[in-house]
C-alpha cells in the first residue's frame, strides 16, 4: 500500500536561522535551504536502529555546496524513519529503503520532496535494484529464521508490493543484468557463500558458489566482479576475503582471487575504468582487473576511525569518497580524497564533511 503525503510548504522558523550575525547591523542571517540537489553525491546516514533518526546530507559535485539532514528541510512535517539502509534511482524520484522501519520513503531526487510511502510487504528490508519497471528489494526477514528471506517485488507504477521471491539466508547486495538478478546471500546473522540469481520473467533461482560472505557486486565486460569478507575473527574459524570473477553468459565462476592472510576483510568493491577498488580495514587498494594475485598493500591509508575502517566508499569526478562511521554512536564523516590525476598523488586529502550518524551509502545523483 501507497500513503501519498501531502506536501506542506511552510516557512522553517527560527531553527534555520544562522547563530553568526552580521557585522554591519548586527541583525541575524537567515540560513537558506540549497533546495535542489542534483549534480552532487548524497550521503544516506543509516542513524541508530531503533531511534529513527536516519538523515540524507549533501555535497556537491564541486564540494563547494554541503548541508545536512536534507529530508528534513525538504518535509519539515515528515519523519524519513529508523537505519536508512539504501537509496535507488528511477527517473526522477529516489527510494529509500528504511531498514527498521520497514518501508521505502519516496522523493523527487532533486528537491528530496516527499511522494509517498510504501510500507507493506517489507520484513528487514535491505538493498533495491530496479529493472523494466518493478523494484526488487532484499529482506532478510526475522533474524532467528533462517527461512523466511525473500526478495520483495513492486509495482513501481502503483508502489506497491505484489509478490516475494524466497531465496537464502541473508540477501543482501542485488544488482541487474539482462533480465538476471544476482543478489549476494551474505547470510544474515550466520555466513553465506552463494549468489542467487533471479530469471525475472520467471522467477526461477539458482546459486553459485563464492567465497564467505559476499558482500558488494560489480558488473564490467561481460562479467559479475563479487567482493567477499570472509568470516570475521569472532567466527569458529576466520576465513580471508577476495574477489570472485562471474562469466554472465554462462553464470560459471572464472576467476576467484582470496588473500592467503585470515585477517584481511574485503569489503566495498568498486570498479573504475580497467581496475577494482576496495577496502580492507582503513586501507584502499587497487586492484589491476587483468593481473593474477591480489595486491599485498594498499594504494594509501584512509583517515577513518571507525571500528571496521572504511563504512562505505565511491569513486566518482576522479575522487574517492569515503564513509567514515567513527564511534557508530555520533556523527559520521566523509572523507573526500584525490584520484591521483593532475598533479595529485592518489590518496591527498582534498575534503572532510561531517555528516549524519553511519554514513552508510553515498550515491551520485547526475
Amino acid at each position: 500500500m501507497m500513503k501519498f503525503i501531502k506536501l506542506v510548504v511552510a516557512a522553517l522558523g527560527s531553527a534555520l536561522f544562522f547563530a553568526s550575525c552580521s557585522p554591519e547591523n548586527d541583525e541575524p542571517t537567515k540560513y537558506v535551504p540549497l533546495e535542489k540537489y542534483d549534480s552532487g553525491v548524497l550521503v544516506l546516514n543509516q542513524g541508530l536502529f531503533g531511534q529513527g533518526d536516519a538523515t540524507i546530507s549533501y555535497i556537491s559535485a564541486d564540494l563547494s555546496k554541503f548541508e545536512n539532514d536534507i529530508f528534513s528541510l525538504a518535509n519539515p512535517n515528515v519523519i524519513m524513519g529508523d537505519t536508512g539502509q539504501d537509496i535507488a534511482f528511477y527517473g526522477q524520484f529516489a527510494y529509500i529503503v528504511m531498514n527498521g522501519s520497514n518501508k521505502i520513503e519516496i522523493v523527487n531526487r532533486y528537491t528530496l520532496k516527499s511522494v509517498g510511502t510504501v510500507d507493506e510487504g517489507f520484513s528487514n528490508p535491505r538493498y533495491m535494484a530496479i529493472y523494466n519497471g518493478k523494484g526488487y528489494v532484499t529482506n532478510w526477514g526475522a533474524g532467528n529464521n533462517p527461512s523466511d528471506d525473500y526478495v520483495a517485488v513492486i509495482d513501481l507504477a502503483t508502489a506497491s508490493v505484489t509478490s516475494a521471491i524466497p531465496v537464502a539466508e541473508g540477501p543482501e547486495r542485488i544488482i541487474e543484468n539482462a533480465g538476471k538478478l544476482y543478489v549476494a546471500q551474505t547470510g544474515g546473522f550466520s555466513f553465506g557463500n552463494q549468489i542467487s540469481v533471479i530469471n525475472t520473467a520467471t522467477n526461477a533461482v539458482s546459486t553459485i558458489t563464492v567465497g564467505d560472505v559476499p558482500n558488494a557486486l560489480q558488473i564490467k565486460d561481460g562479467y559479475l566482479w563479487v567482493s567477499y569478507g570472509g568470516k570475521p575473527n569472532y567466527a569458529s574459524a576466520e576465513t580471508a576475503g577476495g574477489l570472485v570473477q562471474i562469466n554472465l553468459n554462462t553464470n560459471a565462476v572464472a576467476h576467484a582471487y582470496a588473500y592467503p592472510d585470515v585477517t584481511k576483510h574485503v569489503s566495498n568493491l568498486v570498479i573504475e575504468g580497467a581496475s577494482a577498488y576496495y577496502t580492507v580495514d582503513s586501507g584502499i587498494y587497487k586492484f589491476d582487473l587483468s593481473a593474477n594475485a591480489l595486491p599485498a598493500t594498499p594504494l594509501f591509508t584512509t583517515t577513518s576511525q571507525g571500528v571496521y575502517g572504511v563504512y562505505s566508499f565511491a569513486i566518482k569526478l576522479g575522487r574517492f569518497y569515503v564513509g567514515d562511521a567513527g564511534d557508530y554512536e555520533n556523527s559520521g564523516k566523509v572523507h573526500v580524497y584525490s584520484f591521483g590525476s593532475s598533479g595529485e598523488s592518489a590518496g591527498t586529502l582534498v575534503n572532510s564533511y561531517t555528516v549524519g550518524v553511519i554514513p552508510a551509502g553515498l550515491y551520485f545523483n547526475l
